[in-house]
């Protein structure tokens, strides 16, 4: 078997302690600034620590069951051994190194079963009992497509490149792509590769999007001119792919209570060469009153679960709870009762969550509706992450002229 060295096995370490037990931090941002302070590590040693971090992330209440205990921050040696010896990768003599015996270990795997579903699929008691019971009996389908790795796809910078010719620039950079089936502007990568240090990335040719939410912008129907408001915009993903799709023309309003994100957007715009983003910080409730009945195309990208975007996230399911969900839920309403009033009259919104539960998704909408009879649903689509992409929900919604 393949043997981890120390030094990787000592980052891994720290990597996890830091995730689970320093503040909560978010795996992603872990992961790279341990790369970023070893860069001396080749890139199969940063591929190796990379895959087992996210995994034993992704496997960790499967993995506290093979080890007959939960995950405290001095046994995180322990669980490394327990994902080593599951999947009979990167071990030999591991016990050498911290004195850890693997007897125990060995006899619950050698029994090849596991006592409940949650186990199985490694997620918290209460997500299994919640998915089972807004999905049915394809919650454990939906599961299995969750804990898989999440593809690379790109989203070709439409005012400065396409889709095919970003296949063919980054190929000249040694990084294999091939386009997406009935995603116009997305590529995906043959393999994992760092494309933030090639030039196309430099240049602004394209942004990391899944194809999931690269659908958001297409099913706005915006066009050249418009006035279209990104009510939550963030890092404005979402909002550079409406920028490219009017072509630079009109104007976008990006909306966001974080001023650190819209920085960010800033950032990224300029970058992609998006000129007509103009980015507002909400800083009391003034800042959507001015927008009343201001724009022809809303998109509200709700804040949500997240439960649609485990694949990359994975951390994210050790992170929340059902008391989290259902304040997310009356947050959700809320946006939406606040935030539609920016629709002009015969204007369209999208309600988009990354969610796979129905409580934040049709049945928000059901909600909104009836309470607002002024507005009608034009189109809703939900993707699965059994289809191969992240787990999306939006629904399409007119204001009545």
């Amino acid at each position: 078997m393949e043997l981890i060295h120390r030094n990787l096995l000592i980052g891994i370490h720290d990597a996890l302690q830091e995730t689970f037990f320093q503040d909560r931090k978010y795996a992603d941002k872990v992961i790279e600034r341990l790369l970023k302070a070893n860069r001396k590590w080749g890139s199969e040693d940063r591929k190796v620590v990379s895959q087992i971090f996210y995994d034993i992330i992704r496997w960790k209440k499967r993995l506290e069951y093979y080890m007959g205990e939960g995950v405290k921050p001095g046994n995180i040696y322990k669980l490394i051994l327990a994902y080593c010896l599951w999947t009979k990768t990167h071990y030999k003599k591991f016990e050498e190194f911290d004195g850890i015996k693997n007897a125990d270990i060995l006899i619950k795997l050698k029994k090849n079963t596991v006592p409940t579903k949650a186990i199985e699929y490694s997620i918290p008691e209460w997500l299994a009992e919640t998915l089972e019971k807004e999905l049915g009996r394809d919650w454990e389908k939906e599961m299995i497509a969750l804990n898989q790795l999440a593809p690379t796809i790109l989203r070709a910078n439409t005012l400065k490149t396409t889709a095919k010719e970003l296949v063919s620039d980054l190929k000249d950079e040694d990084v294999l792509s091939f386009q997406v089936r009935n995603y116009p502007d997305a590529i995906q990568l043959e393999e994992k590769k760092n494309v933030f240090l090639t030039s196309a990335f430099k240049d602004g040719l394209f942004e990391v999007q899944d194809a999931s939410s690269q659908r958001i912008g297409e099913l706005l129907d915006v066009q050249e001119g418009m006035r279209v408001v990104d009510a939550c915009a963030g890092a404005g993903g979402k909002t550079l792919h409406l920028a490219a799709l009017m072509k630079n023309k009109g104007q976008i309003i990006a909306l966001d209570i974080y001023e650190w994100k819209l920085a960010e957007l800033k950032r990224r715009a300029k970058r992609a060469g998006a000129h007509n983003i103009e980015a507002r910080f909400i800083d009391d409730n003034k800042v959507i009153k001015r927008l009343h009945e201001k724009a022809d195309r809303l998109l509200i990208d709700a804040p949500c679960s997240g439960l649609g975007v485990l694949k990359r996230n994975p951390d994210s399911k050790w992170k929340i709870d059902q008391d989290f969900i259902d304040r997310i839920k009356k947050e959700q309403q809320q946006i939406l009762q606040d935030y539609s009033k920016i629709l002009k009259k015969g204007g369209k919104m999208i309600y988009a969550t990354c969610s796979i539960l129905p409580s934040e998704n049709n049945e928000q909408v059901e909600t909104f509706l009836k309470n607002n009879a002024e507005y009608t649903l034009l189109k809703e689509e939900k993707i699965m992450p059994s289809e191969g992409f992240d787990g999306f929900y939006m629904a399409l919604i007119g204001r009545n002229a």
